[in-house]
């Protein structure tokens, strides 16, 4: 039996607004921020380590906001629990984001090893992946920002390569390109959540107790 529409309206806005605590744009941001640093440190660790070497910090930023959603977020806008089919999508992004990041990966060895690949084949993959992956993100969870992040994740390789090749600039671009466009995330994911900061301030304790 199928929802009314009223009460599907209803879910799919608090699925909207779930995540538009800026804490998801930070995450993202950090993803991004690791194609900017990685071809900095290639020459010490090699281009399989530069890149295998951001899990642990992955998994401590992940650890952060989850930390930060439930002992800062969850008291001031309240906790919200999913229906299946919501949690389904969920899952999903998570595997798309997965297949995305072992393609990225495979692409930048592939990259940094500068092997026989014709004209500019490389980073039309390395962005075109970036832009359909989240461009999928921002059509399922309807979290329309990922598009534009699509956008600029999928050009910095390209816009990086031209960099190289027609002013020389170090790394094929990717610490300007993909910095610039981490910073974009990070900094809007800040600015969204200390605006959840400051117009949802904590319950006043006093009030709580005097309407217990």
């Amino acid at each position: 039996m199928s929802q009314p529409k009223s009460l599907q309206e209803a879910e799919r806005k608090v699925f909207r607004t779930a995540y538009q605590d800026g804490l998801w744009d930070v995450f993202l941001g950090c993803f991004v921020l690791m194609f900017a640093l990685a071809p900095l440190l290639s020459a010490s660790l090699g281009d399989f380590w530069s890149s295998m070497v951001f899990l642990p910090f992955w998994g401590l930023v992940a650890l952060a906001i989850w930390l930060i959603r439930k002992h800062v977020v969850a008291p001031r806008v309240g906790v919200v629990k999913f229906g299946p089919a919501r949690k389904r999508k969920l899952r999903s992004i998570g595997l798309v984001m997965l297949v995305v990041n072992v393609v990225a990966l495979v692409l930048g060895i592939v990259f940094a090893l500068r092997s026989p690949v014709p004209g500019q084949a490389v980073p039309i993959a390395f962005g075109l992946i970036f832009l359909l992956g989240l461009s999928i993100a921002a059509y399922v969870l309807d979290f329309r920002r990922l598009y534009l992040y699509g956008l600029l994740t999928g050009l910095s390789p390209l816009v990086g390569e031209w960099l190289y090749t027609q002013h020389g600039v170090a790394h094929h671009g990717f610490p300007l390109t993909f910095g610039l466009s981490a910073a974009i995330m990070i900094l809007t994911g800040l600015v969204i959540f200390v605006r959840l900061l400051r117009d949802n301030p904590l319950p006043d304790p006093q009030n709580s107790a005097r309407y217990a």
